[in-house]
């Protein structure tokens, strides 16, 4: 079978599933990618491209596109509950490898930068099919391709499916089995949208604004590029809750909960909460399978592989994957091993991703470790010791 010949079904369509659905387009693979959300979402965090994942833009000629759309990010500025500055660290205080990246670009912006150069795609075979509000109910394999039922009622077969449905993944848990067996939480939840730029705001633009407050909570502005306009992050440390998976006004009611203190801008982000458009929320979870694969469904990045959201680097390690992945379909469309070469080559990818600072040091419960914390960042912000602090080992939970 030729690369042409083949048809596969993308679940997901974030940077995943755009990124291989653009790498398999330009290959000539008829590719379909469903989509649970009606349209694509826009904002979200901001993520790194470094290393690998800069590498890999680059050959895929977007480089220049998403150094259009960049964040110019000076580094972070840590706030009281006055808004006083109390620590800082410079971008270059890390030497590339710290909190902010040469090139950071929002999750939304790059999702845009993927979807316009599959519209811009010309080839002469094969075909693209978005399917948004909708996803797969029902789905059945054989050693000759994949029959799928989606929620529409509408049935297909393809020959690949390929699963880039987000660390939530449904499309995991039907294939591979309970996500007990590969979902760990790492003891807390994030959440981020946009807000009008508040007023009296008091950073210099460029910098990222962060309050930590007792109790485990930390709330963090982040300047957009239109300068009317911000994004608040919170992460929130906490036992995990039940019944928060897309319910949004319990989602609320959580963050509502643990940014009790209204300190420095903390009424002004809860006002604007109710009314962003964007909002997102997630548990900070890691996932860690033996395997990837099952026959002709394959899992690709947060969905097989998530480090944590609060890492920056899970659209990064997805980027890559989807990259290789898309690689190893359309070069050898009916060899089995495929997958295995795409997992041989990805894993070490993946361990280095998932090497994170847990939640309770970014985090700390009491005013004793915010203290600690700060002194450690401000030492991080100054000569000489940046060297030696930034190349000191993450710590996983």
């Amino acid at each position: 079978m030729m690369p042409n010949q083949l048809s596969v079904l993308v679940c997901g369509g974030g940077i995943a599933g755009n990124t291989v659905a653009l790498q398999l387009r330009r290959a000539g693979v008829t590719v379909t990618v469903v989509e649970r959300a009606s349209a694509p979402r826009p904002g979200g965090q901001a993520v790194d491209l470094r290393g690998p994942s800069r590498e890999v833009a680059a050959r895929m000629g977007l480089l220049s596109r998403i150094a259009d759309r960049r964040l110019h990010e000076h580094g972070m500025v840590f706030v009281d509950e006055r808004g006083r500055q109390v620590a800082c660290i410079p971008a270059e205080a890390s030497g590339g490898s710290g909190p902010v990246a040469e090139i950071e670009i929002t999750r939304g912006d790059l999702n845009e930068v993927l979807l316009n150069a599959l519209a811009e795609l010309s080839a002469p075979v094969g075909e693209l099919h978005y399917r948004y509000g909708d996803w797969v109910s029902e789905l059945d394999q054989d050693d000759g391709g994949v029959a799928v039922t989606f929620a529409s009622g509408v049935s297909a077969r393809f020959d690949i499916l390929i699963g880039a449905d987000g660390v939530n993944s449904t499309l995991r848990e039907r294939v591979f089995g309970s996500d007990e067996r590969f979902v760990g939480y790492l003891g807390g939840y994030i959440c981020f949208f946009t807000i009008p730029t508040p007023s009296g705001f008091g950073v210099d633009p460029g910098w990222i604004a962060v309050h930590l407050m007792p109790g485990g909570s930390v709330l963090a502005i982040r300047p957009d590029a239109d300068p009317a306009t911000a994004k608040a992050i919170v992460t929130m440390r906490t036992a995990a809750t039940s019944g928060l998976h897309r319910d949004v006004a319990a989602q609320q009611r959580l963050v509502r909960g643990r940014l009790s203190s209204r300190t420095w801008q903390v009424p002004v982000v809860l006002d604007a909460m109710a009314e962003a458009g964007d909002f997102y929320f997630d548990e900070l979870s890691r996932v860690r399978m033996p395997t990837w694969s099952a026959g002709r469904i394959v899992l690709l990045g947060d969905a097989g592989y998530c480090g944590s959201p609060m890492t920056g680097m899970g659209t990064a390690t997805a980027l890559v994957g989807a990259y290789v992945l898309a690689g190893e379909i359309a070069a050898t469309p009916t060899d089995p091993g495929r997958f295995r070469r795409y997992e041989h080559f990805m894993r070490p990818v993946v361990t280095e991703a998932q090497q994170t600072v847990g939640i309770r040091r970014r985090n700390p419960n009491t005013r004793l470790g915010i203290r600690s914390q700060l002194t450690t960042t401000r030492m991080k912000g100054a000569w000489p010791l940046r060297a030696v602090l930034s190349t000191q080992p993450a710590r996983s939970e």
